[in-house]
């Protein structure tokens, strides 16, 4: 096949210098025809594309290959099998060609599909307050110094296309919930309508044409904010075109170049500043005369009012251990020991762990998302203590006890002596009892006597706890007594007798 410049040369030669076709062709080495069609056809380019492509070995199985091709479409791209794989199934059933036909074949095949999956779309209109479109997207930031993968909700009015943005470290349906609440906060109000991918935490079975079964919380959630959830058909996310689309620009505007925070609380309340100077400052994308806020405040009006927020939180029925820990999402977290072996239910909450025993609660912790740690309470193994006192000196939920000032002295002098540690048990106790921050108080006091003996600061405590003394009264100057009184028997005597009262002044 002649290039673009030997065809170029032709040309010249032929229609600019005169020379013969005879000439051209000895002096380029190219055959009379080939140069002779050059000047006839009158195109500076020459390709050739094969109209059909033949598969001598592959024809006998082209329509089990068609089959199975038509099959593999059906399922999510990361699961299709590979042009590899095909070649080994079809040698098991005696194919002799090369694995180049079929990579062609797969490759075109895949093509023409894609080409008509693309094809047109129409354009899509939402009335205001009619809609809205929710997606995740993974996303890369710093936190405290470490880069950390993060999962950023996005959410977006299909009308006015005011967005909202907020980071979470996990994807999972209580981040879900508590991103709703978050989202509708910002705008105070929500739609009428909110359209979703077939996510596991919304979607638990897919049906037929758009029915779908959700998960029940997913629903409650729905219900309280009176939300007609709808699913997009697999595959067509031209359905929510614009919280696809919204995700590329997030990433361009907002997270490109890498953010760096201190932490996932700064981090969301940055988002929250930066999406609505966004807002303010971007031009609508069909009303151009208006910004994205200024549109918005005009479908603020048709939103339906959020009263109060959903109670985001997923229930989980757990076992305590028998050292008194409970697991949740692969961390564990302590638990009076009084319910070790016992079942409790672990309420998890975007920020917050909450363990409920009986319908009351037992317990509470922040929330770690790092992998296998142990958040421990040292409260929560207080009652071991009382059998246990030397477990203060090696127990791993005591090894990091941030105690006040005044109690950790106490216990640095109490430690060494003999029978020390269940001592300052009975000092926990009372800390217990009648709050830390009135027994740091005692300790402080005894310390500063030059004393640390337990009897001693409980015996304070008690006086501290007792109150002020009552202040003598001074009755008016009209009831006090002229003559005081005097101890005298004998009138008692006189009394018994039958006689006159005496008076005081008597």
């Amino acid at each position: 096949m002649l290039i673009v410049e030997t065809i170029a040369k032709i040309r010249r030669y032929y229609f600019v210098e005169g020379r013969s076709i005879k000439k051209i062709s000895k002096d380029l080495n190219i055959s009379r025809n080939t140069v002779r069609k050059v000047i006839r056809s009158g195109k500076t380019r020459h390709e050739y594309s094969r109209e059909k492509q033949p598969y001598p070995k592959l024809g006998g199985y082209l329509e089990f290959l068609e089959d199975y091709l038509q099959k593999d479409w059906m399922i999510p791209k990361k699961r299709r099998i590979t042009a590899r794989r095909l070649h080994e199934l079809l040698y098991e059933q005696g194919y002799q060609g090369a694995y180049d036909s079929i990579q062609r074949y797969v490759r075109q095949w895949r093509h023409d599909k894609n080409k008509i999956k693309s094809g047109v779309f129409i354009p899509l209109y939402f009335p205001p307050g009619d809609a809205y479109q929710f997606d995740w997207s993974h996303e890369t930031v710093v936190i405290a110094g470490e880069i950390r993968k993060i999962k950023a909700a996005h959410f977006r009015l299909s009308h006015s296309r005011k967005f909202f943005v907020r980071a979470y470290y996990r994807e999972t349906q209580e981040m879900l919930l508590d991103a709703h609440n978050k989202a509708f906060e910002c705008f105070d109000g929500t739609c009428k309508r909110g359209i979703y991918d077939n996510m596991s935490t919304a979607v638990t079975t897919i049906l037929k044409g758009k029915e779908r079964e959700y998960n029940q919380r997913f629903i409650q959630m729905c219900s309280h904010y009176l939300v007609k959830p709808v699913a997009c058909t697999p595959g067509a996310g031209w359905e929510k075109g614009q919280i696809e689309k919204q995700v590329q620009d997030v990433r361009k505007w907002i997270f490109t170049p890498r953010l760096r925070f201190t932490s996932l609380e700064e981090l969301n309340e940055w988002l929250s500043d930066r999406c609505h100077e966004i807002c303010r400052t971007r031009q609508h994308p069909i009303y151009k005369n208006k910004t994205i806020q200024e549109v918005f405040e005009e479908e603020q009006k048709l939103l339906i009012p959020v009263k109060k927020p959903f109670e985001g939180y997923i229930d989980k029925e757990c076992t305590v251990s028998s050292t008194s820990l409970i697991r949740y999402d692969r961390n564990h977290y302590s638990v009076p020991c009084k319910s070790a072996g016992k079942t409790a239910t672990v309420r998890a909450k975007a920020d917050q762990i909450i363990i409920i025993k009986n319908g009351k609660q037992i317990a509470s912790h922040a929330r770690n998302f790092e992998r296998g740690k142990t958040v421990y309470n040292p409260w929560h193994y207080l009652d071991v203590l009382q059998r246990k006192p030397g477990a203060l000196r090696n127990g791993a939920p005591f090894q990091d006890w941030n105690l006040p000032s005044g109690i950790k002295r106490v216990q640095a002098h109490l430690t060494p002596l003999p029978g020390g540690d269940r001592k300052f048990v009975d000092i926990l106790f009372a800390a217990r009892l009648h709050g830390v921050k009135l027994t740091n108080k005692a300790c402080l006091k005894a310390l500063s006597q030059g004393v640390f003996q337990s009897e001693v600061i409980l015996n304070i405590l008690a006086r501290e706890l007792d109150g002020p003394k009552i202040r003598p009264v001074n009755p008016p100057v009209c009831l006090q007594l002229k003559q005081e009184p005097l101890a005298d028997c004998s009138r008692y005597d006189h009394l018994r007798k039958g006689g006159a009262v005496c008076s005081a002044t008597n």
